[in-house]
């Protein structure tokens, strides 16, 4: 069940961005946090880059620094519509993640932000099978999204967020081995990181 304050953060453009910005402060800022998931990552002017789940193209801003080919996904018409006012270099569709409409191994890389956490377990593994499906062979897809954090002072915090902004899905996720999960659908994973005392982590998979 959605919260007041999830609702209004959706609503309202300025209140989901300050809301960003001020959980991004425990990585360094939100610029930081955006980029954290491409660390590492060799994307050139032509790579095929998927954004799935870009809302209004908060990360989809800093992969249009690397590529001229990204694509975004998203399932809501409003989300969609601050995006192309937002990044319009790139190209959207409204779809959901579950059901991409694209040919089989036609991204080079798939990229998600602050996502996975709004998915239901199934819908996560439909998700990741699909991505797994879209991406070409040796593609990478890279992820960031909340963990279960490592260092307990870091527990007051994220609880507290997901209380206010996020649903049931979130606290599902904290309980979900994410590697263990990417590995049963036949990708490698790359790299598996934790910040900001375990509450948020990075992963890099390959196909």
């Amino acid at each position: 069940m959605a919260t007041i304050f999830r609702d209004l953060s959706y609503r309202y453009q300025w209140l989901y961005d300050a809301i960003s910005r001020v959980a991004a402060i425990s990585v360094g800022g939100e610029a930081r946090f955006r980029q954290l998931a491409l660390q590492e990552l060799t994307i050139h002017p032509d790579t095929a880059v998927l954004d799935v789940c870009c809302g209004s193209g908060q990360g989809t801003q800093f992969l249009v620094k690397y590529s001229q080919n990204v694509t975004g996904l998203d399932a809501s018409p409003l989300s969609l519509r601050r995006a192309k006012q937002n990044v319009p270099q790139a190209t959207y569709v409204e779809a959901f993640a579950q059901k991409m409409p694209f040919a089989n191994n036609q991204f080079d890389v798939v990229h998600t932000s602050a996502a996975l956490h709004e998915m239901e377990p199934k819908q996560l593994q439909e998700i990741l099978q699909e991505v797994y499906r879209v991406l070409k062979p040796g593609g990478v897809f890279t992820l960031v999204d909340f963990h279960s954090p490592t260092n307990p002072i870091f527990w007051p915090g994220l609880s507290l967020f997901l209380l206010l902004f996020e649903t049931e899905t979130a606290w599902q996720l904290l309980k979900t081995d994410l590697p263990q999960l990417l590995t049963e659908i036949g990708f490698e994973v790359l790299k598996s990181t934790l910040y900001a005392g375990g509450s948020l982590q990075v992963i890099q998979a390959r196909k």
